[in-house]
């Protein structure tokens, strides 16, 4: 049996060094931090998607037929807006992410979410949007076939849903018509932002810059940033310098958290999490009710009724709770195993987790979603 157990875990160490999972894993500069600057935009209008079955807006909804009568009237059609039907039209939001340097021309997939009370975008095309910035200026217009990935059917009495089918995608469906302005710094520096502000973290990064190039060249401005200064012998060929910087890889240190979501039962422990001594029990209490009606039926030729006499019973068990110590500074794994042993679900190690922290004995932040 020890040899079958040595087997295995020999096994699991070549299969986890051929994936590349080792422990204390480093992550490349530019899966941790961003150049400042150098950022996605937000674009967002206002449209409508004609095409479709009988699934549209009804005619309850007045800026449906308000903006349908608007865009006829603009190609010269003349109509009369209480005799307009909007049963194939829907009005929608269109939602895009403008990525950095995106020259006009290009094309960026774009989001698009009903607004109005139709029940199926399905076989929709989305009509000429344009997309607006911040700044209230387009920046690209969206046009083209939506893809959904759910369907609605059904009649007065029944309806059948699949995913959420007021809600499609048009792949590169906006072509860019702006170009946001942005050049890289000409002073010499470049400062690159942490996703996730750590003082350990920001200070391993510019360990890392400094060795990789022999000089001081990399100072954390605080928990978040880090100022880099570009050698004179990369000032012609800057981006050569960011690809470089950015390709480095520095381990990652993150405070120890526990998450968790009460409404799923999802737990979520990280690696530096510790307990001091502690022991830990824990019973369910389970209480059974059960209503029920017993048949009363009178004697023969008595001129009685049958009657349903009801029925409560009640059972309840209560599950004998195992008491574990978990010794001081154990690992996550030894956590895991040890709350195994008594035989908590997730439901109960929600409990369990809150009860601990609350005995002072867990030293890690615990977030309740």
């Amino acid at each position: 049996m020890m040899c079958k157990k040595l087997y295995l875990a020999g096994l699991l160490a070549v299969l986890l060094s051929f994936l590349g999972v080792t422990e204390g894993a480093a992550s490349r500069i530019k899966d941790i931090a961003y150049l400042e600057g150098v950022r996605e935009n937000q674009l967002v209008g206002y449209g409508l998607v004609v095409g479709l079955n009988g699934t549209g807006d009804s005619k309850n909804t007045e800026f449906t037929v308000q903006g349908l009568v608007n865009m006829m009237e603009r190609m010269g059609i003349v109509v009369d807006r209480s005799k307009v039907k909007v049963d194939n039209v829907a009005a929608v939001m269109v939602t895009a992410q403008l990525p950095p340097f995106a020259k006009p021309g290009s094309t960026v997939d774009v989001l698009v979410s009903s607004i109005g009370d139709a029940e199926s975008l399905a076989g929709g095309t989305l009509l000429m949007t344009p997309l607006k910035g911040a700044d209230r200026k387009v920046y690209a217009v969206a046009q083209g076939p939506l893809v959904v990935g759910g369907i609605a059917y059904g009649g007065k009495a029944a309806k059948v849903q699949k995913n959420h089918p007021t809600v499609g995608r048009v792949p590169g469906g906006a072509m860019v018509e702006r170009e946001v302005a942005f050049s890289l710094p000409n002073s010499g520096e470049l400062i690159y932002r942490l996703q996730d502000s750590d003082f350990t973290t920001v200070s391993r990064m510019a360990g890392v810059i400094n060795q990789r190039f022999g000089a001081d060249l990399a100072l954390p401005r605080d928990s978040g940033a880090v100022r880099i200064a570009v050698p004179a012998s990369f000032r012609e060929k800057m981006i050569a310098f960011i690809s470089e910087v950015e390709n480095l890889e520095v381990r990652p240190d993150f405070p120890a958290k526990i998450v968790i979501n009460e409404k799923t039962g999802t737990i979520v422990m990280g690696e530096d999490v510790r307990l001091s001594t502690v022991a830990v029990s824990h019973g369910n209490l389970s209480l059974v009710i059960s209503e029920g009606g017993d048949v009363s039926q009178p004697n023969p030729l008595s001129g009685g009724k049958t009657v349903t006499v009801p029925r409560t019973e009640l059972e309840m068990t209560e599950a004998n709770g195992a008491l574990t110590v978990m010794e001081m500074g154990v690992s996550i794994g030894e956590i895991a195993r040890a709350l195994n042993a008594i035989g908590a679900s997730p439901r109960d190690l929600i409990a369990i987790f809150q009860a601990i922290k609350a005995a002072g004995a867990l030293h890690a932040e615990l977030v309740v979603l």
